[in-house]
């Protein structure tokens, strides 16, 4: 009788728990909370990063803040939670965090351990110039053959890589993005393989001084994370991302990718859902 009873206990517990988590609501959560708890990093710009005043910065950072403004009407009601890139996951598992955003790349496998919001970037190789340089543009350095040569951080597929671009060019890699940057300020290298939004950043930092190219590839999407299994608050996460992107807060969305990489967007054009084409 007592086995039985305790059987049927257990049975109760875990069904009060699948009830519980059917119903799960991170998004009353996090308005009751009256604030959102997000992860993200500190030392990566232009993604994020502390500025001259220690205050945290950055691309990713501007995102988070679009999504406390969408919760609160109030940017400033976050409580950001610094963490390391292979912290991503983990602290959405362990409730440690509400949402992360930080340039974290789309993939099938991390699909399988978070959910994923719509893309707010969609990043990618570039190769970043001189602007005093010999080559101004990706047509000239693939027409100078195997007389040009790329650095390229350290990687086990960083050759192969270049050679998708450039099949002639000389590889040199480095086991620093810094030493990779001051190969080619001293000359040492015609162009650096680096990201599309590194080069961006760069240019915007130093007007003139570099050039971008003008080819991209190794297309890759980044989007924040949410812990699976809670559609609402998934949901809530992509309406603030695609209206920052195609809607009402489109102007502050553009406000920080000029700020971020130099460049302007075109505004979202009016009358059919260009993204349903």
């Amino acid at each position: 009788m007592f086995k039985t009873l305790s059987k049927l206990g257990l049975v109760a517990a875990l069904l009060c728990t699948a009830s519980s988590a059917a119903f799960a609501d991170k998004l009353q959560d996090v308005l009751d909370r009256g604030y959102l708890i997000a992860g993200s990093g500190s030392t990566n710009a232009p993604w994020h990063f502390k500025d001259e005043s220690n205050k945290l910065v950055g691309f990713d950072i501007d995102m988070l803040r679009l999504i406390a403004k969408g919760l609160f009407d109030d940017a400033t009601k976050i409580e950001f939670v610094n963490q390391s890139g292979d912290a991503r996951v983990p602290n959405l598992a362990t409730d440690k965090v509400d949402v992360t955003c930080q340039f974290m790349t789309v993939t099938a496998g991390r699909a399988q351990l978070v959910e994923f919001s719509v893309p707010y970037y969609r990043e990618g190789v570039g190769l970043m110039l001189l602007g005093s340089g010999k080559h101004k543009n990706y047509d000239a350095l693939k027409a100078a053959g195997s007389n040009v040569t790329v650095s390229v951080l350290q990687n086990v597929y960083a050759e192969e890589m270049v050679h998708t671009a450039l099949p002639e060019a000389k590889v040199d890699q480095y086991d620093s993005v810094d030493l990779m940057y001051q190969a080619l300020n001293s000359g040492r290298s015609d162009a650096a393989a680096t990201d599309q939004s590194s080069l961006s950043w760069f240019m915007a930092q130093n007007p003139k001084r570099y050039l971008d190219s003008g080819f991209g590839w190794n297309p890759q999407s980044y989007s924040c994370a949410v812990k699976p299994g809670d559609q609402r608050w998934l949901n809530f996460v992509n309406t603030v991302l695609h209206e920052a992107m195609t809607g009402v807060e489109f102007n502050t969305y553009a406000a920080s990718y000029k700020k971020w990489f130099g460049a302007e967007l075109s505004p979202p054009k009016i009358g059919f859902p260009i993204e349903f084409k």
